[in-house]
């Protein structure tokens, strides 16, 4: 899936994001990604940028219960109270399928929200996760609110819903 009429290279955008917090470069390449224009207007008229496309995705793949209108953006509120609930594969608290926790974002705010929103949209479509579920038919799955304060059994047994992107390109 292209995200922009030119073209990304989303494996490129999933390093870069997964390499942040300690290579510049990497710092630059997402925001020179995050920054380029999609060819699209947004609803208010003004250039779309691939950061607006994201948060449309986010808010369209896991913001379901946010109440937000078709093309609108998850906002740093609607990705921090869903970011706890997405899990590879299976819920429970371990750190390896807890996809928040494997990625080393312990707080989501408005300085990170848009990157774990291109973490895990890049994840699915170009990263481990978009491999794992290719090959081991693992899929990013979306838990009841709150699992911090779940009991072990209560996350093993909560209701949770399969999360896939749509097949025909990523790369």
């Amino acid at each position: 899936m292209a995200l922009t009429k030119d073209g990304i290279d989303i494996r490129k955008l999933y390093e870069a994001i997964v390499d942040f917090a300690h290579d510049e470069n990497a710092q630059d390449t997402y925001y020179r990604v995050m920054d380029s224009l999609t060819g699209r207007q947004n609803t208010d008229g003004s250039d779309e940028t691939v950061r607006d496309r994201v948060l449309k995705a986010y808010a369209m793949l896991f913001c379901e219960e946010a109440g937000l209108e078709p093309d609108e953006k998850a906002g740093v509120d609607e990705v921090a109270d869903t970011a706890d609930r997405l899990y590879i594969g299976a819920t429970g608290y371990d750190p390896e399928h807890w996809y928040r926790m494997k990625y080393h974002f312990p707080v989501i705010d408005e300085d990170n929200y848009d990157r774990f929103a291109a973490l895990v949209l890049s994840d699915m479509n170009a990263g481990p996760l978009h491999d794992a579920a290719v090959n081991d038919g693992d899929t990013l799955v979306i838990g009841e609110p709150d699992p911090l304060h779940m009991t072990p059994d209560q996350r093993r047994n909560q209701v949770v819903k399969s999360v896939g992107m749509p097949s025909g390109g990523g790369r």
